[in-house]
């Protein structure tokens, strides 16, 4: 879904025929997409060119689309590292592709992100980790996917304990206070999904993700958009009746 809506071609009919269902419960959708995307790619910029960030764990990476996290810290360094984690099969195949541009500084693990003890012990993890230098874990637009019930704040925890001091965070999550959107927009995934999804959050169940780290660049999460917009031409949405919201965040 998440391609369609950025106007890929990695997509089927079961996908589009979802995303125009809930283009009609919530019109900001695509832009909404797009918005994330961006994001995404200035905060690993911001990481790799102003922070000198040169590893990153992309969480719930998705199917490849360029500019990838690799691309964008690459440009500040060469050497700069990705493990790109997903539990998609589909993902996976596609990942194996992108590859191919350099397989010494970018790979994709094929876990479950909230199985942490899988992640950490893996080769391509630990061969990232490797020293006391910082590392970005990236959870963007990924939260969303993890119920309550499996405490994805928790998860980030565990996720941050297990990084070198002075590492970051980057966080996006799918919110809104219309309760009644929330629960409309969840039943919606849910269904479309079999169950294998988690939930659209209040802004302050996401502000909760931030709890004990150091926002960077903002005083508080905000809507991605306004987190460090590179032009007055950047992507914005028309209607907010959600959001992603997040910020960046520097682990104490």
């Amino acid at each position: 879904m998440y391609d369609f809506l950025l106007g890929g071609t990695d997509n089927y009919q079961v996908d589009r025929d979802a995303c125009e269902q809930l283009l009609r419960i919530a019109p900001s959708t695509r832009e909404l997409a797009r918005v994330n995307r961006a994001f995404l790619v200035r905060a690993v910029r911001y990481l790799a060119s102003e922070c000198g960030v040169r590893r990153f764990l992309d969480h719930g990476s998705g199917l490849p689309t360029r500019p990838n996290v690799h691309q964008v810290a690459q440009e500040a360094d060469p050497s700069s590292q990705v493990v790109y984690i997903d539990n998609d099969p589909v993902v996976l195949a596609h990942g194996r592709m992108m590859l191919a541009e350099d397989p010494s500084t970018t790979a994709v693990l094929h876990a479950d992100m909230r199985d942490t003890e899988t992640v950490f012990d893996s080769a391509e993890v630990k061969r990232l980790l490797r020293g006391d230098r910082p590392v970005a874990a990236l959870f963007v637009s990924v939260l969303h996917c993890i119920p309550d019930s499996h405490d994805p704040w928790q998860l980030v925890r565990d996720v941050a304990d297990r990084l070198p001091r002075g590492s970051y965070l980057v966080i996006s999550q799918l919110a809104s206070d219309n309760a009644e959107l929330r629960t409309e927009i969840t039943k919606f995934m849910l269904r479309i999904t079999d169950g294998s999804w988690g939930q659209v959050r209040s802004i302050g169940e996401v502000n909760r993700f931030f709890e004990d780290v150091d926002l960077l660049e903002a005083d508080e999460p905000v809507e991605v958009s306004r987190w460090r917009p590179d032009s007055d031409l950047a992507p914005r949405q028309r209607t907010e009746e959600w959001i992603e919201y997040g910020g960046v965040a520097r682990i104490k």
